[in-house]
């Protein structure tokens, strides 16, 4: 018997936004009922990229059900980048946590919402264009491989419990065994492809997006120091900013601005960002 918390029994015995949205946005299918695990996402999002409804139908176990109905929860009001971002270790985290033979759950959530994202913007998925290592669930090695580095996997046993590669007849476990290898050695020439690569911006575009952010996330949290930040020149991805009062005299205006301001705009705007000061 698991031990589930008081989190994932409320959301298996109550769950939320059960169904299926009529026209939906995005729609995201994975699993199968032949694995033992299907999920069903589909989600309703407006003109300024909000989603505003979420449903699902899930076939499988109970943390199953409950990472579908918490992951619908989480993603309601959210805009689709930011939902974009959400990781199977977020969905676990919501219900309190989740055996570790069943974090697999989480992760067929977080794989459904990419799913109705990808549907949502015309992409295709790239984890689906790996090769198929476990045959018995369809895993790849591009998902194996994912697993692994997001989340610090170090046994055989921990990689099917996040992928369920090697539930099955087990004749994939030489496989698994040599991409754990490899992968934790930094061995792999296979390289993990971008989910959702970020979208080419004009420089106009890049300095006004950076304009918000600083208006909106950065500069409230300084003024509450009683500093600011001006931002000087935008050249490329250098971004040149002044800090302003009490910032500009502080011994540790340069972690401000790498640890701060840098790491706020790689993260709202573009990650390949460099925050400078003006002297």
């Amino acid at each position: 018997m698991w031990e589930y918390t008081d989190k994932v029994q409320e959301h298996f015995l109550t769950p939320q936004n059960v169904g299926e949205i009529d026209n939906p946005s995005g729609t995201g299918d994975v699993g199968s009922l032949a694995c033992g695990d299907a999920l069903k996402l589909t989600l309703k999002i407006d003109t300024n990229d909000i989603i505003i409804d979420a449903k699902f139908k899930t076939f499988g176990c109970a943390s199953a059900i409950a990472s579908s109905s918490v992951l619908t929860e989480m993603v309601k009001g959210l805009k689709v980048d930011e939902a974009a971002k959400i990781t199977n270790e977020d969905i676990a985290q919501a219900l309190g946590g989740l055996p570790k033979e069943k974090m697999h759950c989480s992760v067929m959530g977080r794989e459904a919402l990419e799913a109705a994202i990808a549907d949502y913007r015309g992409l295709k998925l790239p984890m689906a264009e790996g090769e198929v290592v476990c045959e018995c669930f369809g895993v790849t090695d591009l998902e194996i491989i994912r697993a692994i580095k997001e989340s610090s996997l170090r046994s055989i046993e921990e990689i099917t419990n996040f992928t369920k590669a090697g539930g099955g007849c087990g004749k994939c476990e030489e496989k698994l065994r040599k991409i754990l290898i490899e992968t934790v050695s930094g061995k792999s020439e296979i390289s993990i492809p971008q989910i959702f690569p970020q979208k080419k911006m004009t420089s106009l575009q890049k300095i006004k997006k950076i304009e918000e952010v600083l208006e909106r996330e950065i500069r409230p949290g300084l003024k509450k120091d009683g500093g600011d930040i001006e931002l000087i020149d935008v050249d490329g991805d250098f971004v040149i900013v002044s800090l302003r009062g009490a910032c500009k005299s502080c011994s540790k205006s340069q972690t401000t601005i790498k640890e701060y301001v840098e790491k706020k705009l790689r993260e709202l705007v573009l990650a390949s960002l460099i925050v400078e000061e003006n002297n």
